[in-house]
């Protein structure tokens, strides 16, 4: 792809104002693409406008409620009426509740559910016209190793990405007459921003997790994941050079894994029965049967 070509390239990223999103974003602009960064946080996207004009960048920030039928049908317009088209969409924007089934309110499953399946929906089913229409186009979606197994305290979260991984595979057969590619991003470990947000979302059940039924479950799970995070090399940057390449493969891949334990993850999968792949969930949450 040529300097040019790339310039003439737009993507619009959701959630991209933070961690992966933001990463990818300023990653794609520097290789010259009109990238449109979304997100909802003023400060934030403010904060990411100043760095493109520092850097001189085609980049802008706008706008964008995911969970709001009227915010995602302003901010399209807007890039199509700025672009003219959206090259590539890069559904990026979530959050992740982290409770056991039985304690997460149900309110709570709507709202995870709300942005990281109704929200990509949403944005989806406003871009999609257009490349089809055009017969050309790129959808990334961030999905997860969750999106293929799931640790206790993550039904919620991993429910959503299962959902997203359904919805990936049924638009990818249905688009493929219109040459609009559908790509799966499936990351294990890192650390960013979600992180922080997801302690946030957790605080209405700190009783729970201290005194409840699931305390020693959510003592072991924190105490492994913080470990497994510690550990991973694995930076938002490194993966903005997964998603570069996802988009300008000839003939992409339909998941991409990033990180070693998405690698790691994936073979468990294939290779081993559900009750091996329990075993291993329970003997790393210390998880026993009580007398």
């Amino acid at each position: 792809m040529t300097g040019v070509a790339m310039k003439q390239k737009s993507v619009l990223i959701t959630g991209a104002t933070d961690g992966l999103g933001r990463a990818a974003a300023i990653l794609l602009a520097e290789r010259g693409y009109r990238v449109f960064a979304a997100g909802r946080s003023a400060e934030k996207r403010a904060q990411l406008d100043a760095l493109s004009r520092e850097k001189n960048l085609p980049l802008e920030t706008l706008a964008l409620d995911v969970c709001d039928d009227s915010s995602v049908q302003t901010a399209i317009s807007c890039v199509l009426s700025k672009a003219g088209a959206i090259d590539v969409l890069f559904n990026n924007a979530g959050v992740n509740f982290t409770a056991a089934v039985e304690d997460l309110r149900m309110e709570d499953w709507r709202r995870q559910f709300e942005t990281n399946f109704f929200g990509v929906l949403r944005v989806t089913q406003a871009v999609v016209p257009h490349m089809r229409e055009r017969r050309s186009g790129r959808i990334l979606m961030m999905s997860s190793v969750s999106g293929f197994v799931t640790a206790p305290t993550q039904g919620a979260y991993s429910s959503s990405k299962f959902a997203l991984e359904a919805l990936s595979n049924a638009l990818r057969l249905e688009l493929y007459p219109f040459d609009v590619k559908v790509i799966l991003i499936e990351p294990g470990y890192i650390i960013t921003g979600i992180q922080q947000a997801a302690a946030e979302l957790a605080k209405p059940y700190l009783t729970k997790m201290d005194t409840g039924p699931y305390a020693p479950l959510y003592a072991r799970f924190f105490k492994s994941v913080t470990g497994a995070r510690a550990q991973s090399g694995t930076t938002p940057e490194d993966c903005a050079r997964v998603i570069l390449r996802a988009i300008e493969s000839p003939n992409p891949k339909i998941r991409y894994g990033v990180t070693r334990l998405a690698t790691v993850a994936k073979w468990c999968k294939r290779l081993l029965s559900d009750r091996m792949v329990d075993a291993i969930f329970r003997r790393r949450f210390g998880i026993v049967r009580g007398n």
